[in-house]
């Protein structure tokens, strides 16, 4: 019978000993060996494997073993010891019959094992000894950059341009990693982790689609709208349609909201005329005598409000369409340019 190595990997995401039935019939049926100490080497001998770390080079350690047992287990490291994969598989491309090499995996990363890594280097990044500019950072004046990297994001989404979209998500997630690293460090009482991000917002999605993880009966796109806005009134005590609508929002995306919100609690609201003066009550810059320019301003507001109405009604997103229009006449300005000969 040809002896066998089998290159033995897990992820180092998971929990040490944590493997398949496989995995550990082989570690507990042939010797293992290993390049380190590791956690994962005391978890194999705790449950009664003999595993060895070798003193010189590890390939003929292996095929040494092989041929004195029959089969032997390298117990893979957490980056997955390709230069040792790469080594032993050569050799024995050149000498076939020594052993036979056999990949089995004991472990695997589930799905999103990638953002464990982010967190762990934000970790790093943002504890003593790390990176000094995101030590020396606060909610507040990074609240800037949360904006741009959505907004860079939202301009990879209108390009098409779906890799990157994948950058810029990350850019998004590092925001979020770094908002709730800070977090770690307030005071007791008012300290929350990324884990509770991730945990409030597991929550809400299980709790707002009981059609998915209950037993509604909900299943058509209205239905399912309908259930949402329900669910989320009787979470939210809220004094008016419009409490939650960010005041931050660009001024068309603000207009379009306010409108929405309005039009979907069934509200019908005269919209200002274009001669309403604002009310100095709730516009501190709005005074009785400040002349002409408030009329004006009065008169802009209101007509582009009124656009903002005109493009719901035609099912158009008036930021989406200003800013294409806007963008378009960024690219005639440029073409104007290269038209003016350079000094």
């Amino acid at each position: 019978m040809t002896a066998r190595v089998v290159l033995l990997v897990t992820s180092p995401r998971l929990p040490v000993g944590l493997l398949t039935a496989a995995a550990w019939d082989v570690v507990r049926g042939n010797p293992v060996l290993a390049g380190a100490e590791s956690g994962l080497t005391a978890a194999v001998r705790a449950a009664g494997a003999e595993v060895t770390v070798p003193d010189g080079p590890p390939v003929p350690a292996l095929l040494h073993a092989a041929a004195a047992h029959g089969a032997v287990v390298w117990l893979a490291g957490p980056a997955g010891d390709e230069a040792l994969a790469r080594e032993l598989g050569l050799r024995l491309a050149r000498e076939p019959g020594l052993a036979e090499l056999e990949l089995m995996y004991g472990s695997w990363d589930p799905p999103g094992a990638r953002l464990l890594d982010a967190v762990e280097v934000m970790d790093r990044l943002a504890s003593p000894g790390g990176d000094p500019w995101k030590r020396a950072q606060t909610h507040r004046s990074l609240a800037g950059y949360l904006i741009e990297e959505c907004y860079e994001a939202y301009d990879a989404i209108g390009a098409d341009d779906t890799d990157a979209l994948r950058e810029e998500l990350g850019d998004v997630l590092l925001q979020v990693l770094l908002h709730a690293r800070m977090a770690e460090e307030l005071p007791d009482g008012a300290r929350w982790t990324v884990d509770d991000v991730a945990g409030g917002l597991v929550d809400k999605m299980i709790r707002r689609n009981p059609h998915v993880f209950a037993d509604d009966r909900a299943t058509t796109l209205d239905e399912i709208t309908a259930n949402w806005e329900r669910i989320k009134r009787a979470e939210k005590a809220r004094d008016s349609v419009l409490d939650g609508i960010a005041p931050s929002l660009p001024a068309l995306a603000l207009a379009a909201k306010i409108l929405d919100r309005a039009g979907r609690a069934g509200l019908t609201v005269p919209l200002p005329a274009a001669d309403a003066r604002p009310d100095p009550s709730t516009d501190p810059e709005a005074r009785p005598d400040a002349g002409p320019r408030v009329d004006a301003e009065a008169r802009l507001g209101a007509e582009l409000l009124a656009a903002v109405v005109a493009a719901r009604a035609a099912d158009l997103d008036p930021e989406a369409a200003l800013r294409r229009t806007a963008l378009a006449y960024a690219d005639a300005v440029r073409a104007a340019e290269r038209t003016i000969p350079r000094p």
